[in-house]
């Protein structure tokens, strides 16, 4: 005689949830209200820092900061990564990396970078160039399935 087949647990009733608790299926941020970032041309964004001799960092930073701050209410703002991005901007490297895996995060998908990105200062002008293009690609994904379509530029 073959052995009895497995028990299979029965479906969830209807209007219940088959996820454990604490736990809910990805659910699309409701973006009413709240103003989308920019999203930016990598490439345009690393000629103008070379041609501003690096001047165009701070304001990338500002207008990074500022958008994830006005659209997750979370974060330091553009006026302080500014000034941190002045004053010490390893450190930047670590909490703009830092807030784009927390936006990831609150929407309940896998970030593509980590805080831990901002060890890449630790490599002298390369280690820069793929932090900032990895974070890049992170805000234009995060702001593209948002809904952003304009055409990446400043």
């Amino acid at each position: 005689m073959p052995p009895p087949p497995p028990e299979v647990p029965p479906p969830p009733p209807p209007g219940s949830s088959a996820f454990p608790p604490g736990y809910a299926p990805y659910q699309p941020v409701p973006t009413a209200g709240r103003p989308l970032g920019k999203r930016r041309s990598t490439g345009l964004v690393i000629l103008l820092s070379l041609v501003t001799c690096g001047i165009w960092i701070f304001v990338w930073a500002y207008q990074n900061g500022d958008e994830l701050n006005r659209w997750s209410g979370k974060g330091l703002g553009g006026g302080l990564h500014l000034v941190i991005t002045i004053l010490a901007s390893p450190v930047t490297m670590f909490l703009l990396a830092s807030e784009v895996e927390q936006l990831y995060r609150d929407d309940r998908q896998e970030p593509p970078i980590t805080a831990i990105w901002g060890l890449w200062f630790l490599l002298p002008l390369i280690g820069n160039i793929i932090w900032y293009v990895r974070i890049q690609q992170a805000i234009n994904a995060y702001w593209t399935a948002h809904g952003q379509t304009n055409d990446p530029g400043l």
